[in-house]
């Protein structure tokens, strides 16, 4: 088993952008013969693992899917020379039971649902970061980028091998309230891993995004221009290629004893690049939530629309995070979708020798924008349990079939213990 690293134009790009770092820095190296070793002495480790079994019953998928998979992460973070850290970490995902097709685009198992957790072995993240220019920070390498609540751009943390980015990304909080998020990538390292034909997507990219607190919540405004290299057999590829722009609100306020949480978010988008289709699309969602003690409840419905041949791409998104944990619609159908559900939690401390506990219930109604149609419902549950460095996880996914003959009946089952140092 050989790990992966990065091709020579990689190399080439990130010594280029080590070089501006260098530079940045320059007026600041002084003749400091302690500092190698100040650095060297508050380097701290990464440790991650995660054990998980994911069980699927999919219709009319002759074979459930049984995934039992080990991931592992390791690395290091230095301490500051220069203002200047380093960041490796190492990543293996070892499938333990491996009934189950880890690729949709690979002609593997099919007569297994998918479970998009194939074995792979790779840099998950090797980034420098400095701190020179007051008030900012650059990073540049492979990195994980997590943007608001990673409705358009986040790590897919969900999955055992996450999604970074091959990127230079500049984070300025020099003015009070107001953080400047600016991010060239020409990169994304997807969760599929390299030896999947849509393991990673190349081509120039800009994720643009700055926020405002105010006394009432947080102002958000985005542009994500992406534009991705056609690849061979993912036609999804080129096909996501887009210019995204929009505006999100959050902020939360207490009544009485109840805390209410509000989101609103708005967004239009449409064709960039190369790609071969023509668009113009809106994303809408909005959202209440209250919680009063450990206990909270809310509703809320988000809107993609879809022109008939063509959904609003997220392709960046942390996907499993929303329209329900069942994973029917992690690409948009062409006519749209409306997912309207709600939510119920309660979270606990100290219980039963447990440092928290927490439990999630939520119900979602999906239906076609464009048309009318019913694309079916889902029911979620969660239990969550953590004692000191250690959690543990058991997660339920029903997802009951409508009109859509792409999703059907789906029933999954999740096990999970973490343990991160």
């Amino acid at each position: 088993m050989q790990m992966r690293v990065m091709n020579q134009g990689q190399r080439r790009w990130l010594g280029g952008g080590t070089l501006v770092l260098a530079l940045v820095s320059a007026g600041q190296v002084r003749a400091e013969g302690n500092a190698f070793k100040d650095a060297l002495s508050q380097t701290k480790p990464i440790v991650d693992a995660r054990l998980r079994t994911e069980d699927v019953d999919q219709d009319p998928i002759a074979n459930d899917a049984n995934a039992t998979t080990l991931r592992l992460r390791l690395g290091f973070e230095t301490g500051k020379i220069w203002n200047t850290t380093l960041l490796v970490e190492g990543e293996g995902v070892v499938p333990l039971e491996n009934d189950y097709r880890p690729d949709p685009m690979v002609a593997e198992k099919v007569t297994y649902p998918v479970v998009a957790d194939p074995e792979n072995y790779e840099f998950n993240r090797l980034q420098l970061t400095n701190t020179s220019i007051p008030g900012t920070t650059l990073t540049l390498g492979r990195q994980r980028i997590l943007l608001d609540d990673q409705r358009f751009v986040g790590n897919v943390g969900w999955r055992q091998n996450e999604q970074t980015f091959d990127a230079f990304r500049v984070v300025n909080k020099s003015v009070k309230n107001l953080v400047l998020d600016a991010t060239y990538l020409d990169q994304v390292n997807r969760v599929f891993g390299r030896d999947s034909p849509q393991g990673v997507y190349e081509g120039p990219s800009v994720l643009l995004n700055a926020s405002y607190q105010t006394k009432v919540g947080k102002l958000t405004g985005f542009g994500y221009l992406l534009q991705f290299d056609n690849v061979p057999g993912v036609p999804a590829a080129v096909r996501d290629s887009s210019d995204t722009y929009g505006l999100r609100f959050t902020g939360d306020h207490a009544v009485g004893k109840v805390k209410l949480a509000y989101l609103a978010s708005w967004a239009t988008q449409s064709e960039a690049g190369d790609n071969p289709l023509s668009f113009d699309l809106d994303y809408e969602a909005a959202e209440l939530m209250a919680s009063w003690k450990q206990f909270g409840f809310g509703a809320g419905i988000e809107v993609l629309e879809g022109n008939g041949v063509k959904g609003f791409t997220t392709p960046l998104a942390t996907l499993h995070k929303f329209q329900g944990w069942a994973d029917k619609f992690l690409t948009t159908p062409p006519n749209g979708i409306e997912d309207r559900y709600v939510t119920a939690t309660t979270n606990l401390k100290a219980v039963g020798g447990l440092d928290t506990l927490g439990v999630v219930l939520s119900y979602h109604d999906y239906g076609a924008q464009h048309i009318s149609a019913d694309y079916g419902s889902e029911w979620n549950a969660s239990l969550t349990a953590k004692v000191k460095k250690v959690s543990c996880m058991l997660k339920y996914a029903d997802y009951t079939q409508g009109v859509l003959a792409s999703a059907r009946d789906t029933q999954k089952l999740w096990m999970q213990v973490e343990f991160v140092w």
